[in-house]
């Protein structure tokens, strides 16, 4: 647990599929299919991969003229690579930005992600392909994406980092009342305080219960009933105070 982190360092599939990266087990057949899958990155990409961006979550619309012009005002940037489909040609919603230097590198980073561009919020990172060791990519079942809905969520990322893991033995402790002595006695105290209390209420309910048999087959309804009360209770006090 001492080198846990929010950001992970290398991929590992099983972790990325753990909400706060101490997971044993696989839990979809996803996690089974990227730890067996043997990827190497694509060598036809060329640059810098640590003076690369990765944006996503684009409008479909977004060209790399207008990713230009956004991008271009943290720094020089040597190359956009905006990916399209092999077939139709059309946006895939995410492309990669190749930056002269670091500095612009990292402002980019740290204020271009969030920014709405052709009304959508998109989503910036470093390039990990070629960066993380062990990298597994979406379609492989790694990745540090997902959607709920597909029950198949990845953490570890900028996007969804992994939450601090829970101290589970010190909450059953407290929760079983395993501590001191005073909170046991307590504990069986209450215990004790709710069951007689259970059984007055039992015996309350048995006593009522035959009343409203009562009315109930009279035709009397539980309204009317009360009303009847109300003036019998208004008649004993007029004789009173006479």
């Amino acid at each position: 647990m001492n080198d846990w982190a929010p950001i992970a360092k290398e991929y590992d599939p099983l972790k990325a599929g753990s909400i706060d990266g101490t997971d044993e087990e696989p839990h979809d057949r996803a996690i089974w299919r990227a730890m067996l899958a043997r990827y190497v990155p694509n060598k036809g990409v060329t640059g810098d991969p640590h003076l690369t961006l990765f944006v996503a979550r684009l409008n479909l619309q977004t060209t790399e003229e207008k990713l230009k012009e956004v991008f271009s005002r943290y720094g020089d940037i040597r190359k956009i690579r905006l990916v399209r489909d092999l077939v139709t040609g059309f946006s895939k919603g995410y492309a990669f930005i190749e930056y002269k230097e670091e500095r612009a590198l990292l402002k980019a980073h740290r204020d271009a992600n969030r920014l709405v561009i052709d009304q959508h919020e998109i989503f910036v990172d470093f390039e990990l392909e070629r960066t993380l060791k062990g990298w597994i990519p979406r379609r492989l079942g790694g990745g540090f994406g997902g959607k709920k809905e597909s029950g198949q969520l990845r953490f570890g990322g900028r996007d969804r980092p992994f939450r601090k893991p829970i101290n589970l033995p010190n909450m059953k402790n407290d929760f079983y009342g395993e501590g001191s002595a005073e909170k046991r006695n307590w504990s069986r105290e209450g215990t004790r305080d709710w069951r007689t209390r259970d059984r007055d209420h039992e015996r309350n309910r048995d006593k009522r219960w035959p009343e409203r048999e009562r009315s109930w087959a009279s035709g009397e309804s539980e309204r009317e009933r009360d009303s009847k009360e109300e003036r019998s209770r208004g008649r004993e006090r007029k004789d009173r105070d006479r």
